[in-house]
């Protein structure tokens, strides 16, 4: 039986230094990253025969919908129950999230990406709304873009991929849910706090249109789409604030 070999860059703890391990495990027909970590917990055994510790990961549906499992594999950022062995070149080289702090191993704090949804109010405000019967109607072609950028599940590989995240920059994943809800009937009441935000340091002035983010999103989500639609949106806006319009 063929033996798969991985290589895992681990850490014990935040802030303490890189490592990496090898192991190998018995190969198994459609087998995911995920189950090739697992059996390397069941027997947390190195190339070289000494008992490690056990690698630690997130994962959650198994379905490519969470975005827990996200880490990059072969210098590429994916989630982990996505990738199949059979189409990865051997070696296998396994790294956390190099955008993100690292609890333990493979496990990342994506916590910044949901503070950022925050400060992009990044829902549609239903209160004291129910008993006021339907809600406006907005066309099939912009609920069915609407729908493309909902899919997002802030998983962090546009992230990883973008060389401006980590220098300020809120990053393309929160550019694209700015659009999503500004296109919202509803939503839109708040747009103008929303292109605040983007007119900020965060915003979409720190975008340096390297476009790998749409490259590496597993959704395929059009962030470049979605990127310069706001960014039309906000040269607008500046416009209007400059002539003195609402």
């Amino acid at each position: 039986m063929d033996k798969v070999r991985c290589r895992i860059k681990r850490q014990d703890g935040p802030n303490l230094s890189p490592y990496w391990q090898e192991f190998e495990v018995d190969y198994e027909e459609n087998m995911n990253v995920i189950i090739l970590l697992m059996r390397i917990r069941e027997n947390p055994v190195d190339i070289n025969g000494r008992v490690v510790k056990p690698i630690m990961w997130e994962a959650s549906c198994l379905e490519q919908v969470c975005g827990s499992c996200t880490m990059v594999i072969n210098g590429v950022p994916q989630q982990a129950c996505s990738a199949l062995v059979d189409k990865l070149s051997w070696p296998i080289v396994i790294e956390p999230l190099s955008k993100f702090p690292v609890v333990r191993d493979l496990v990342v704090d994506r916590r910044k990406m949901f503070e950022t949804l925050k400060k992009v109010r990044a829902w549609v405000d239903i209160d004291g709304t129910h008993d006021l019967g339907p809600g406006p109607k907005y066309s099939q072609d912009v609920q069915q873009f609407r729908y493309i950028l909902s899919r997002c599940m802030t998983c962090g590989a546009c992230l990883e991929a973008c060389p401006q995240f980590g220098s300020g920059f809120a990053g393309p994943f929160a550019i694209a849910q700015v659009h999503l809800f500004n296109l919202h009937p509803t939503g839109s009441m708040y747009k103008n706090e929303r292109l605040e935000y983007m007119i900020g340091k965060e915003g979409i002035a720190n975008c340096s249109n390297a476009q790998l983010c749409v490259q590496v999103c597993p959704k395929e989500i059009p962030l470049t789409e979605a990127i310069a639609e706001v960014n039309a949106d906000v040269t607008k806006y500046l416009i209007n604030l400059a002539i003195g319009l609402k």
